[in-house]
């Protein structure tokens, strides 16, 4: 079993950044973010492969966000600038053993329990 703790969130304004942290209880192959507005379903943002080749990103967030990740401390980061009212959510860190950076929900094994990004336009 392995548990995710992220950290990171809270309230800026738009065109300003954030940095997400979600630090794992251990190794895990691949690693992502997704993320979930008040009535919505919860989206795809952000993932990336064991050894951070491969990394897969929404459209949406394409050249504002980026994920990365140190296997030393087991933690991936969300690194997200430009940020814009609509990206306002719960953003939850996931963990999966498959390879690919998947951006389907149902491929993550483990979740973590979500921090608040709240941006004010």
């Amino acid at each position: 079993q392995v548990r995710l703790v992220e950290s990171g969130g809270g309230l800026v304004q738009a065109g300003g950044s954030l940095r997400l942290s979600c630090a794992a209880s251990g190794f895990t192959f691949t690693m992502g973010w997704f993320r979930q507005a008040p009535g919505k379903e919860r989206d795809f943002v952000a993932a990336i492969s064991w050894n951070g080749g491969l990394t897969n990103y929404r459209d949406s967030v394409k050249g504002r966000f980026t994920i990365s990740r140190d296997n030393a401390k087991n933690t991936v980061y969300l690194q997200m600038n430009s940020l814009k009212p609509e990206d306002t959510a719960v953003y939850y860190c996931a963990a999966r053993w498959g390879v690919a950076p998947s951006g389907i929900h149902s491929d993550y094994d483990y979740w973590g329990q979500g921090t608040q990004v709240t941006v004010s336009s």
